[in-house]
């Protein structure tokens, strides 16, 4: 179902930072702050899947790493399918 809501410039400026800033779009804050308000905190947390809880705590999603560890990750990476394909 789709909805138009006007929000004040202030708000939506808010709401544009926090999204950016937790790498959410702007509809799943919304519904998740309007079904906490409407449903109340254990009602809408029932209805989350595994993934959404792990997605909200922040478990999944981009992977705050020094470079260096990305290097040796992708250098393991190399050397097992190069061990894996040689003759």
């Amino acid at each position: 179902m789709t909805t138009t809501v006007r929000l004040p410039p202030r708000v939506e400026q808010a709401l544009a930072t926090y999204c950016l800033e937790k790498r959410r779009t702007k509809s799943e804050v919304i519904v998740a702050l309007l079904e906490e308000r409407l449903l109340g905190s254990a009602e809408a947390a029932a209805e989350l899947s595994a993934f959404e809880h792990a997605q909200a705590a922040g478990f999944i999603g981009s992977v705050e790493g020094s470079r260096d560890t990305a290097a040796r990750a992708k250098k393991l990476v190399r050397q097992k399918i190069r061990a894996k394909h040689t003759r």
